[in-house]
């Protein structure tokens, strides 16, 4: 009985990862359409495909935590899935309890947002196995029995990004960026010391500040501090603004649009095409990408649960900074050489020593 349950459930999984790389392609790339067989996607037996996802976020913040719940909830539509069940704004403090109950609420599927709320996932995965879960947990976050992760690093993030900053800056005249986060995390600290290289590598001369808004720990959602933070900085002279954030990021850059900063959007690829705010450029890291992209190697037999599928600048086109409308020809080339040679590891040397520092390794 334990060998047929097991062939189902590899069945299963395989028949919903080609429904997830088919519908997440783009049509002019020849994939070939799946189409949906409930029945092999339902891990429960209960009759119907139900996918949950868990985010310490709110599922419509514009920035990091509503890249995931999109894509999620634009899957289930297009392949005649249930309405999946979105839990947004689960306080870390809460979050083993609150995986637990979205555990038994007859998911088929449960993707986790942030290892913010993953310190208890490794246990929760292997009592619910009959789920197939992920978790877009970070590059600190360990290879886990039963869960398909995935990572980037936020050193190649933000060298690029810092590098994209720097060349608008210096078309522009100005010299001083402030990167508004939440509390001096380790993840924060890396992603700042990468954006402060990346700056530098266009003028030496350009600076940055650092400052953090929200509550200990991973409150990016402070729009009350994020602005306070904002208006000093602007007052301070400031050119150029990261907003490092969550539910305080669309805030913070109509702040930056109406007083004319440059200003750049965190996570997802959707940035540029956006009409409500205004972004020079991307720094792409969208979780939902990583969702669509991690499931299309599992596959073609790359990637599995229990393995981590990383994102790597220069390699990965999900990840990276990218200009939007208004870069010049030679800015747009020399960004793209910058983010080669992070992907053929010239900056391996300073990304170590910028972990290394963030983390106390």
């Amino acid at each position: 009985m334990e060998g047929k349950v097991g062939l189902r459930r590899a069945i299963a999984v395989i028949t919903v990862l080609a429904l997830v790389a088919a519908s997440c392609g783009d049509d002019d790339e020849g994939l070939a359409t799946v189409a949906a067989e409930p029945e092999l996607a339902d891990f429960n037996s209960d009759g119907k495909v139900l996918i949950g996802v868990a985010t310490d976020g709110a599922r419509d913040d514009g920035s990091y935590y509503q890249a995931l719940v999109d894509e999620v909830v634009e899957f289930s539509a297009r392949n005649g899935f249930e309405d999946p069940i979105i839990l947004d704004l689960i306080d870390p403090a809460d979050a083993d309890s609150e995986l637990e109950a979205l555990a038994q609420q007859g998911v088929d599927i449960i993707a986790v947002g942030s290892s913010a709320i993953a310190e208890g996932l490794p246990a929760i995965a292997l009592k619910y196995d009959e789920i197939f879960w992920y978790c877009n947990c970070g590059s600190s976050y360990p290879e886990t029995a039963g869960v398909m992760l995935s990572a980037d690093r936020g050193a190649e993030l933000w060298i690029s990004g810092g590098y994209a900053s720097g060349l608008l800056l210096q078309e522009s005249g100005g010299d001083r960026a402030v990167f508004i986060g939440c509390c001096d995390l380790n993840f924060e600290l890396e992603s700042y010391n990468a954006f402060v290289l990346g700056m530098q590598l266009v003028d030496e001369s350009f600076t940055a500040t650092y400052v953090p808004t929200g509550n200990f720990p991973f409150d990016f959602n402070n729009t009350a501090g994020a602005t306070e933070a904002y208006v000093n900085a602007l007052a301070e002279g400031a050119d150029l603004v990261v907003a490092f954030l969550g539910d305080a990021h669309g805030p913070i850059v109509e702040l930056a649009n109406a007083d004319g900063l440059i200003v750049m959007s965190s996570g997802p690829s959707t940035g540029c095409e956006r009409e409500d705010l205004d972004y020079n450029f991307m720094v792409k890291y969208s979780a939902g990408d990583y969702f669509a992209a991690a499931f299309d190697e599992v596959l073609a037999g790359v990637a599995r649960e229990g393995e981590i599928r990383e994102f790597h600048v220069g390699v990965d086109d999900e990840v990276g900074a990218e200009f939007c409308d208004g870069a010049t020809a030679e800015q747009i080339d020399m960004l793209a050489a910058l983010n080669a040679r992070i992907g053929a590891g010239d900056f391996s040397d300073e990304i170590a020593t910028i972990v290394a520092e963030a983390f106390g390794l």
